[in-house]
């Protein structure tokens, strides 16, 4: 369970990471496509905070022990903090590069759910990757 534990550890500390960070993003976003990007990021973050919400819970009901603080997200997590003023399009490929990492990580993450039979994380895995591909698709067309 150990690796398990880990695992969902580490997408803990990725939503948590990432929330931040849209965060910043939908405060700083400036430019001609500054309204359907500040509400986009305001919806993504509103999901990566329900995600790392089940994620945490999730640990819990399995008896693992969720990361809690920020010192343990920055050294966990697989992204790196927003930096500075990006500008919108620079933000909208972080995100998109940030979830494609994400969802990487989670399919990695399923393997090690399915191999201690657990179906319930499995489950929540491939939701959360279902609805990742599709921010990947619309995230990759808004910056052709």
């Amino acid at each position: 369970m150990e690796k398990l534990y880990n695992v969902l550890n580490k997408q803990v500390a990725n939503l948590s990471v990432f929330f931040t960070k849209l965060h910043h993003y939908h405060w700083f976003v400036e430019g001609p496509q500054f309204y359907p990007l500040h509400v986009k990021f305001e919806e993504l973050y509103d999901e990566m905070n329900e995600l790392y919400d089940a994620f945490a819970e999730r640990l819990l009901m399995i008896g693992g022990k969720p990361l809690s603080t920020m010192k343990s997200y920055l050294e966990t997590s697989s992204l790196k903090e927003a930096s500075g003023k990006a500008d919108a399009m620079d933000m909208v490929k972080a995100i998109l590069e940030d979830i494609k990492l994400i969802n990487k990580e989670m399919g990695e993450a399923l393997a090690v759910a399915q191999e201690a039979g657990d179906e319930v994380t499995a489950d929540l895995l491939i939701g959360t990757m279902s609805s990742f591909e599709k921010h990947i698709w619309m995230l990759s067309a808004t910056i052709k």
